[in-house]
């Protein structure tokens, strides 16, 4: 028998998928940049990406009005979603206030030691490294997780992000447990290489396998608290970066400026200047070990099309969209995941 062949309204006419597309359909309007609000941290942790590269040397601009202003050409050239970072955007509150005030869709990644305040209120990515001793021994913070816990229980502003490392995959059952007794949602990420990293934390096939293995168990056991799919677990374990699996749509590994990313992207530094040469969700990250979460919000559900040529790859895809969104986007909720069993499917270049 001859291979199925689908039309877009074919994959679509089905109701729960055509349901699910129309969903996530309303938030194609979100364009985004990020934004390093200050070179100050509270804490030192191996592999951190802000502390490579040049950008940790830039100096700090601490005008709220600046940072206003910059916010507001940005709205004006179409960006709708801001993602604040830098080394700890927590110390700056007034800085993160002023750009909720211009753009108020947004996500604000911290390492959770100091709460933001109530009024900001965009998606806070508290970052997790492991448990609390692990967390000593990779970010020399005590008590690291129970203090992140205290800070934002009951903020349903919050998702903790646990990133996956070869020296903390056990672990994380033990956490994801923990947040769930304390009603809160976990997502997962890789940890993806600095450039020039060779230590401890970098990831082998080995340990890719294992970390799939685990975030399969997790999400099966956890469905209220692990905000994920398993397009997601079978994107970002593959020995293949998120660049050779689907080529990267940042500015940094994509030269076009036509369309999408390579256009409207724009990764400001402290001193709030870009350079389009660097620019990237993770400036400074190896792009050929990048399984970063943040890239493949971006680089992922940009490959619709590619998606589009059968009901389970399309389902995949939205899992993956519903997914970013619920991490992302302040008040979306997630829906059931409609593919259990997905696969990535070939270039369509």
């Amino acid at each position: 028998m001859g291979e199925n062949r689908y039309t877009f309204g074919d994959i679509i006419g089905d109701p729960v998928i055509g349901e699910r597309f129309q969903k996530v359909r309303d938030y194609f309007f979100l364009r985004e940049s990020t934004y390093d609000m200050t070179s100050r941290c509270n804490v030192r942790c191996e592999g951190c990406y802000y502390f490579t590269g040049e950008k940790q040397n830039t100096p700090d601009n601490t005008n709220p009005e600046d940072w206003r202003r910059l916010l507001t050409a940005e709205k004006e050239r179409g960006i709708t979603f801001v993602v604040l970072a830098g080394a700890e955007p927590s110390l700056v509150p007034e800085l993160c206030a002023a750009c909720y005030q211009v753009i108020p869709l947004g996500a604000i990644a911290t390492n959770g030691l100091k709460p933001i305040p109530a009024d900001i209120d965009y998606r806070i990515h508290i970052s997790v490294w492991g448990n609390d001793a692990t967390s000593l021994a990779v970010r020399k913070a005590p008590d690291m997780l129970a203090r992140q816990i205290d800070n934002y229980r009951g903020d349903p502003r919050a998702v903790f992000v646990y990133t996956f490392s070869p020296v903390n995959i056990d672990q994380a059952r033990e956490v994801t447990e923990l947040l769930a007794k304390n009603g809160l949602q976990i997502t997962f990420n890789m940890f993806s290489a600095p450039v020039g990293y060779t230590g401890p934390l970098r990831h082998t096939s080995k340990t890719l396998a294992r970390t799939r293995r685990v975030m399969t168990e997790l999400l099966a056991e956890f469905p209220e608290t692990v905000l994920f799919s398993p397009y997601n677990i079978l994107v970002h374990t593959e020995e293949k970066g998120l660049h050779d699996l689907f080529s990267c749509s940042y500015p940094r590994m994509n030269p076009s400026t036509a369309i999408g990313l390579g256009r409207s992207f724009r990764q400001y530094r402290t001193n709030l200047a870009w350079d389009r040469d660097a620019a990237c969700c993770v400036p400074d990250t190896d792009c050929e070990d990048c399984r970063h979460y943040a890239a493949g919000s971006a680089v992922v559900t940009a490959r619709m099309y590619r998606h589009a040529d059968n009901p389970r790859s399309f389902a995949a895809w939205l899992d993956y969209v519903d997914t970013y969104l619920a991490v992302w986007v302040r008040g979306y909720e997630k829906g059931k995941n409609l593919c259990a069993d997905p696969v990535i499917p070939v270039s369509d270049s």
